[in-house]
């Protein structure tokens, strides 16, 4: 069973805190959660994330975190998505799971019109070469938790301060500039479903080489 939980706007470290007590707490009764959110302006970096890809300091906070993944910025206007998946129980393996998070990703921005694709060696999806959406998961005791972040309708401007997700040059673009009539609520539930269906069929398109 999957449960969904809209958090509304949360703080990060807190956000990270419940979900690693979260995934320490369960058992193998424990249902399957997908937490949506937003997350106030903070830099993020992986376990294996380098500070030098963070060009200057600001007052935006950078929280050096445990997930998968180098830098990624999140703010007010990105749909959060964390996973809390077992993986083992629902015999998903990581790559799969991963691929299934870049398409739900990848469906929900169809809605829209748009086309995203996946870029080898580089987790997240892209539209014509610019990243929209990024992803990072960690994995404890075959339980998931981290996710996506999907750019809908924010401030990019901070991004201009990394490499997103440590790929120099690369740039971002986000779903309001592609499609401008969007609106962040239809959007967070197309994803909710996407990620929904995709999760009850274990239907993995485009599996990654």
């Amino acid at each position: 069973m999957l449960r969904v939980r809209d958090l509304g706007e949360t703080d990060y470290l807190p956000t990270w805190e419940r979900m690693r007590a979260f995934t320490t707490a369960r058992d193998e009764s424990t249902d399957d959660e997908l937490w949506l959110t937003e997350h106030p302006p903070v830099f993020t970096l992986g376990q294996a994330g380098r500070r030098e890809h963070l060009f200057f300091e600001t007052d935006v906070p950078v929280v050096h975190t445990d997930r998968g993944g180098q830098i990624t910025y999140h703010g007010p206007g990105q749909i959060v998505g964390y996973a809390l998946v077992d993986l083992k129980r629902a015999r998903i393996s990581v790559h799969d799971f991963v691929c299934m998070l870049e398409q739900a990703m990848i469906d929900t921005v169809g809605e829209f019109g748009v086309e995203a694709t996946r870029l080898s060696g580089h987790p997240g999806i892209y539209v014509a070469g610019r990243k929209i959406g990024s992803l990072g998961l960690r994995i404890r005791r075959s339980c998931s938790y981290h996710g996506i972040s999907l750019n809908v309708d924010m401030d990019l401007n901070p991004f201009g301060n990394i490499d997103p997700c440590g790929i120099p040059g690369m740039t971002v673009t986000q779903l309001k500039d592609l499609a401008p009539n969007v609106d962040m609520l239809e959007v967070r539930g197309v994803f909710e479903s996407a990620f929904r269906d995709l999760y009850m069929t274990r239907k993995i398109i485009q599996s990654k080489s």
